[in-house]
């Protein structure tokens, strides 16, 4: 009964279900108990594929947390780690954020000013690392003052040589697996009790603008993440399917799939170092891979793969791809020669990073080809736990028309409040301002038309440089094509082309703005087309604007 002087004070009455807090090691744990014979594969960095069971997957992690506090690990330590998709590296996330400590993903792609940066802003006590990056790393020990010790993620027999002066060098299966550690039982290992807003993990944004943001994500942000990534409208996932993880763990909190596919106890593959076609397709072929995601460089590279051997995707379902916008000509190749369907999803390292994902509603298979086609490459509509709007510079809310485009805004339980070591809150009015532009339409489904920095402004009129990448991507010959606004003595900007050609082969001009002109305006259409060797990309394996802008910006007034 409802006590009636708590009714008649108007105070909240607490329901008399169990409080039990979140720790993220739960999800292990349900894998390891209700899963334990599921298996996680993994392309061994060392050579080789390497297998073990859920309940292995648990029994390694809980060893490796006890070598953890035998080390001296305190809750809230920063802890690295510079690892490709690994059994070692899941290891890692659940056995430090377990213990109430924070997992820090440090992305080794980044330049070297900005890696010293973010190991140096989070403070990392310890850097687990992958055979591949060692010697990077320890040549970059004596800027990174607050690192004790390297955990190198492999085996006693290919522990490498090298000198890492005062800080300690160490064997990850020497700690796994060499100590009285790997005795210790799920029910020996008492986990911690932690509030559901502790810190869980850390991963700082790619930093193309300035230097890398830390988002500090917290065991609820995480774990409500990983429940709307289930869902049927989201990831879609099940114990029945076969996941290959290709978007990195140091990208993006991985998509959440760290966490979703243990939840549900789905077999998880993950391919280590090597991304190249025919690795990938070995691993979809020999794993019987039902679902996989990744951004589009990635399934470039295995279409290019398949057309030079014949070879198909027999077990594959469906391809989610995220990071840049889908091209049209990826949903039909996949779907008109493998019949693998393409999933298109839009997130940010600031929402943990599920944004929307691209199903369809009620109503979809009765529109005609062609209407179809343009649904699809939208981004898609928010799962519960997002709200999103778009608004003018004035941040006046803008109609959901599908036409009318502006700054996308977003909140929620798994989007960023303020950066990591940042007073200042991220948020206006309780929303975070994504510096993207976008439409949403009646549907509810939102389309990026561009990043607000790369917007091409000519005339008064805006250009979407993604439309015209979009576009010229479908031609064939076109690995790779990025749009910039290059000043224009008349217009302000004009968008201007920059194609690089698959490997061997090349494109005609007239060609690749015949077909432009098929989908875009003629004064959409750029001014110019520039063939170059090599389009660069970021660390996170997106097109990077910034030194095409540096060395392009005057090339239409050097022409005019």
């Amino acid at each position: 009964m409802v006590n009636d002087d708590a009714r008649q004070s108007g105070a909240a009455v607490f329901g008399l279900m169990q409080d039990q807090p979140i720790n993220l090691v739960s999800i292990l744990q349900h894998a390891g108990r209700w899963h334990g014979e599921q298996e996680i594969v993994t392309q061994r960095v060392e050579g080789g594929i390497h297998r073990q069971s859920y309940a292995e997957t648990l029994r390694r992690a809980t060893a490796l947390a006890a070598s953890l506090l035998d080390w001296g690990l305190r809750p809230g330590d920063r802890i690295g780690t510079m690892g490709w998709n690994t059994h070692r590296h899941l290891e890692c996330w659940y056995a430090v954020s377990g213990q109430g400590a924070i997992c820090h993903t440090i992305n080794p792609r980044l330049f070297v000013e900005q890696l010293n940066y973010i190991v140096n802003h989070a403070e990392d006590r310890m850097i687990f690392v992958d055979l591949s990056f060692v010697a990077a790393l320890t040549e970059r020990l004596q800027q990174m003052p607050t690192v004790e010790a390297l955990v190198v993620m492999t085996d006693r027999a290919h522990m490498p040589v090298c000198d890492t002066g005062a800080v300690e060098l160490l064997c990850y299966e020497d700690w796994v697996t060499g100590t009285d550690n790997d005795n210790k039982t799920e029910a020996s290992m008492e986990w911690p009790t932690l509030d559901d807003n502790t810190a869980s993990s850390l991963c700082y944004t790619s930093g193309t603008t300035g230097d890398p943001k830390g988002v500090l994500y917290t065991h609820r942000a995480n774990l409500l993440h990983a429940y709307a990534s289930c869902l049927p409208d989201v990831f879609d996932l099940s114990a029945k399917d076969t996941v290959l993880m290709i978007v990195p763990m140091f990208h993006a909190n991985s998509w959440g799939l760290a966490y979703a596919a243990p939840m549900v106890g789905a077999k998880l593959v993950l391919p280590g170092a090597d991304m190249s076609g025919a690795s990938i397709h070995g691993l979809i072929a020999g794993e019987a891979v039902t679902k996989a995601a990744g951004v589009p460089t990635v399934w470039n590279t295995l279409l290019a793969y398949l057309d030079e051997t014949g070879l198909g995707l027999d077990s594959l379902r469906e391809v989610v791809v995220g990071g840049t916008a889908l091209p049209a000509s990826m949903i039909s190749a996949f779907r008109d020669r493998y019949e693998v369907e393409t999933v298109h999803a839009w997130g940010m390292t600031e929402m943990t990073p599920i944004g929307v994902f691209n199903r369809p509603k009620p109503g979809f298979d009765a529109l005609a080809e062609d209407a179809q086609l343009a649904q699809r490459l939208k981004q898609g509509r928010v799962p519960f736990g997002v709200d999103m709007r778009i608004v003018d510079d004035r941040d006046k809310d803008l109609p959901r028309d599908g036409e009318a485009f502006g700054r996308l805004l977003v909140k929620g339980p798994w989007t960023i409040d303020r950066y990591y070591g940042d007073d200042a809150s991220a948020l206006a009015d309780g929303w975070f301002d994504t510096g993207d532009i976008a439409t949403i339409d009646s549907e509810g489904y939102m389309q990026i038309t561009d990043r607000a920095k790369d917007v091409v402004k000519s005339g008064g009129e805006w250009i979407s440089s993604v439309a015209v990448e979009n576009a010229a991507i479908g031609v064939p010959g076109v690995a790779l094509a990025a749009c910039i606004g290059a000043a224009h003595p008349k217009w302000g900007e004009r968008p201007l082309l920059l194609v690089q050609c698959r490997d061997g082969q090349t494109v005609a001009e007239d060609e690749l703005r015949k077909a432009l002109s098929e989908s875009l305006a003629r004064w959409q259409l750029p001014d110019a087309v520039v063939f170059v060797e090599q389009i660069p990309l970021t660390a996170t394996g997106k097109i990077d604007k910034k030194p095409l802008r540096e060395r392009y910006r005057s090339y239409l007034t050097r022409s005019c």
